[in-house]
């Protein structure tokens, strides 16, 4: 992951965020998205992750954080409790995946999720040359990568629709610049809003 992307992905979840709200940041690693919402968007922020380093750095930074797999649910935390839960390139890497997106939505208004796009066309050539893609968006070797749920566009958007989310927009980026048209392809990393389609915090907005 590029800074350039890293830069992008936290102004475009800034946008998302209004003023002095609750966030909750899941997977939240060293605590860089809370810390720059809180510098930037005044929010009131808590982070969940499992790593010891981490925690750490998101103390040191200022952070509130709570150590637990996020597998385990999140059943410390109440219905709507916040107005954003961000799970930022994460998601490919928890086991329960649908589980989790339930409970972004059950603990939020509305949930932010980015993932790298393993529907980008070089993965797809390195696949007929007989190799698991290696590139800046998912740098590990297929013995040690902890990305465990590769998905394509296509493929959140159907999950979305099977567990009744509903997508409110879409942003994708390529390692320099935000991907406006064929992202399916050309995006190496993708950005979504959504709310519970029961429950939703805004008009639906589709992905182009």
């Amino acid at each position: 992951m590029t800074e350039f992307n890293v830069r992008r992905d936290f102004e475009r979840i800034g946008s998302w965020v209004d003023r002095g709200s609750r966030v909750l940041d899941l997977g939240c690693g060293d605590g860089s998205l809370l810390g720059y919402l809180r510098d930037t968007r005044q929010i009131r922020g808590v982070g969940v992750e499992i790593s010891d380093e981490r925690v750490i750095a998101c103390v040191e930074r200022g952070v509130d954080v709570i150590q637990q797999n996020l597998d385990d649910g999140l059943a410390m935390f109440g219905d709507r409790q916040f107005d954003t839960v961000v799970l930022s390139q994460t998601l490919q890497a928890v086991h329960q995946t649908e589980h989790v997106l339930r409970e972004m939505v059950r603990v939020g208004r509305t949930g932010v999720v980015s993932f790298p796009n393993f529907g980008y066309w070089p993965h797809g050539w390195s696949i007929l040359k007989g190799r698991m893609p290696v590139t800046g968006q998912m740098p590990y070797a297929w013995y040690n990568t902890p990305n465990i749920h590769l998905c394509t566009l296509k493929d959140f958007e159907d999950l979305c629709r099977k567990l009744d989310l509903q997508i409110l927009e879409r942003v994708t980026f390529s390692p320099t610049h935000e991907v406006k048209w064929l992202a399916g392809w050309r995006a190496t990393l993708a950005l979504y809003r959504f709310a519970s389609a029961t429950n939703s915090a805004g008009g639906l907005r589709e992905p182009q």
